[in-house]
């Protein structure tokens, strides 16, 4: 490469704007700048780049130069150098130099422009929820995002710049070129045993030639980014169009004024709000209830996840996901990708509904779940996962509010019994006379009320999978002995029934009563203790893992932001310090119940938890002399008697159970009743 030399007369603002234009010009090496004023700008401005200065050019003159800038619009100065200059050297006058000059920033500016341009749609490309693959004119994979990566189990590396045919041996996007047809919402089944419903698309240019394809495509559990280099920018274009038009997902798009730019059908269709509703409108205008994330994100330059919020007339229910569009660090609007959640949550509330009544539970936490480092919490863990990869029975072991039932989730979802069910049994909430038939089922006229043919007990249910017996240490010793015979002999018996029924269940059973100390009184057997205490899981109380608390915290109050439909940060160090310093009677169950009511203590724009919105640690609603402080005025309308005093009763559980924070063990023990009978009366009053 051949570097020309370069003299530069005038530092002035023509001079030095000419100089920062051949800094970056690899090919010219600018060797000096001239100027009888050793002030100007543009001799600041060379020596920073390190090239000399001088006020006299004429010794520069015998130097081999290419081309001499003159940069002080003095004719005298033009013509000088033009009588002096040597042969082969070139003398642009200062009029050329400035077109010079502004054809150099036109084209830095439109590469600017263009980069800008590319940069907004990898953000519009990579907040979508769609794998894609695009080809161009002869079969090559000009992109390949990182959903396809992970659906086709390909890498972007291997495929990008091959023939798609050789690639993706099944794909129709060669079709799609010959035909210049779309084929849409097709159901492809993929190698891996799984399916995708894919929209296969050409792409057209001016002359409505067929330039490429393109194939979007999705699985219902896929979350997809989009970002791949793209380097044609007018195919890109067009290809983003057909994206956006294809995608079930409603896509937004919004300024950094927070003006509507673009929607896509599918926003039209779930908001019921049409492109002029929303172009060139502020962000907001399609929020029937909640704030803008797009103007959260323009102020933050944050992204924000799964917010719930109402939008449209329709009112529909969505969970929103905003990125904000930076181009060079440089805010130039956000992007929104809006998810229809009302019939989701239509079904999750029914399936919860399903799930009490029959008091079955899917196993939904796993070791992720369970938050905690320190050593005790640690050791608890680790116990557990090794217990996950045995058939043994499990017995886990502490006080009321620390998670027993998340770790007999974790532990079931880490086994291989992971696809079979899981069934909870709360052994002290059933009454003794039920929980037999409950557990072991019973034959057709085993009793009065019996079902015709009998039913399955929670055992024969839960055959092939888990079985927790919470609350173990309740159980009556009858109900005792037959659990042993499950234990020794893998086989129930039906009430009713003398049949054995061979079942294959994994148990896991929890208490927080001291086993050892029943069986001295002889309210527990033995035989039965060894049997369940195979592998013992010792979970700490909250007292003695206070160094989890921040962790704890952190996790709580993102599970709460969910429940409540807030956005609160974290605890101040005050709130930190009382919770360090406080028991925790009830443990991780009280922890979120205190951060739950400091929650709704707060104001909407509030974001820290701080003392004043704590309630009173340790303090219910019951006074020093147990009695309860909520008075209960006359109707103004008499009812009856008992009808008032149930009224009152369940009012009187309701302020105990705030007293213990959720422990029902010490609510039983502070109003002088079984934990059964504490349980019969939760159920009547719906208090579960």
């Amino acid at each position: 490469m051949i570097e020309r030399r370069a003299l530069i007369i005038g530092a002035g603002k023509g001079g030095s704007a000419l100089l920062k234009a051949l800094k970056g010009i690899e090919k010219i090496r600018v060797i000096a700048i001239v100027d009888k004023n050793l002030s100007a700008p543009g001799i600041s401005l060379a020596k920073e780049f390190g090239i000399e200065t001088s006020i006299d050019f004429y010794h520069y003159l015998n130097q081999e130069l290419d081309v001499i800038f003159d940069a002080t619009g003095d004719p005298f100065v033009f013509n000088q150098l033009k009588q002096l200059k040597a042969p082969n050297t070139l003398v642009v006058s200062g009029t050329v130099a400035n077109l010079i000059i502004g054809l150099i920033e036109e084209k830095e500016e439109l590469i600017r422009v263009l980069s800008r341009r590319k940069q907004q749609l990898d953000v519009i490309l990579n907040s979508t929820h769609d794998a894609m693959i695009a080809i161009n004119k002869d079969g090559i994979v000009t992109l390949f995002n990182r959903a396809a990566e992970r659906i086709l189990n390909k890498k972007a590396k291997d495929v990008v710049g091959t023939d798609v045919r050789a690639s993706i041996p099944n794909t129709r996007l060669p079709n799609i070129l010959e035909t210049g047809m779309a084929e849409l919402n097709q159901k492809q089944e993929l190698g891996h045993d799984g399916y995708i419903i894919t929209n296969r698309v050409p792409i057209f240019d001016d002359d409505g030639n067929v330039i490429g394809a393109v194939a979007v495509f999705r699985d219902i559990t896929d979350i997809i980014h989009l970002s791949e280099e793209i380097t044609d920018l007018k195919s890109v274009r067009s290809m983003l169009t057909a994206i956006i038009n294809s995608t079930e997902d409603a896509i937004s798009v919004v300024d950094e004024h927070g003006r509507g730019l673009m929607i896509n059908p599918a926003y039209t269709r779930l908001t019921g709000l049409s492109p002029e509703d929303v172009i060139n409108k502020p962000a907001d205008v399609d929020i029937y209830e909640g704030e803008s994330m797009h103007m959260r994100v323009l102020k933050t330059k944050k992204p924000v996840r799964g917010v719930p919020m109402k939008v449209g007339p329709k009112r529909k229910n969505v969970i929103v996901n905003v990125a904000p569009i930076l181009v060079d660090g440089e805010l130039k609007g956000s992007v929104g990708i809006i998810h229809d959640t009302t019939e989701i949550k239509k079904l999750t509330e029914e399936l919860e509904k399903a799930r009490r009544i029959i008091r079955t539970i899917e196993a939904k936490y796993t070791f992720d779940d369970i938050i905690g480092n320190s050593k005790e919490m640690k050791l608890a863990i680790e116990t557990a996962k090794k217990a996950s990869t045995t058939h043994a029975t499990v017995l886990i072991r502490g006080e009321s509010g620390i998670g027993k039932e998340l770790f007999a989730h974790a532990i079931h979802n880490a086994s291989n019994r992971k696809f079979n069910q899981f069934v909870r049994v709360n052994c002290a909430a059933i009454s003794n006379t039920l929980l037999e038939s409950e557990l072991f089922g019973y034959e057709e006229g085993a009793f009065t009320g019996a079902k015709k043919g009998g039913k399955k007990g929670f055992f024969e249910v839960a055959s092939g999978g888990t079985i927790f017996l919470d609350e173990i240490g309740e159980l009556e010793l009858n109900t005792q002995a037959k659990l042993l015979r499950v234990l020794q002999e893998k086989e129930i018996v039906r009430v009713g029934g003398t049949k054995p029924i061979p079942v294959d269940v994994r148990i896991i059973a929890a208490t927080n009563v001291n086993l050892e100390k029943a069986i001295k009184n002889g309210k527990f057997r033995k035989d039965l203790y060894y049997r369940l205490n195979v592998i013992p899981i010792q979970i700490p109380s909250l007292r003695e893992r206070k160094s989890d608390i921040p962790l704890l915290t952190r996790h709580l109050i993102k599970k709460l932001n969910t429940e409540y439909g807030r956005k609160v940060e974290g605890i101040s160090e005050e709130v930190l310090h009382v919770f360090l310093e406080y028991s925790w009677p009830g443990n991780v169950r009280e922890l979120e119940n205190i951060l739950g009511r400091a929650i709704m203590n707060m104001t909407y724009n509030e974001i820290m938890i701080e003392l004043d919105h704590l309630p009173p640690l340790g303090k219910g609603l019951i006074t020093t002399n147990n009695d309860i402080s909520t008075p209960f005025p006359i109707e103004e309308e008499i009812i009856p008697l008992n009808d008032m005093i149930s009224k009152m009763e369940k009012e009187y559980l309701k302020n105990v159970l705030n007293k213990t924070s959720g422990n029902k063990t010490k609510a039983a023990q502070l109003l002088g009743i079984s934990i059964r009978n504490l349980y019969y009366k939760l159920e009547k009053y719906g208090l579960n």
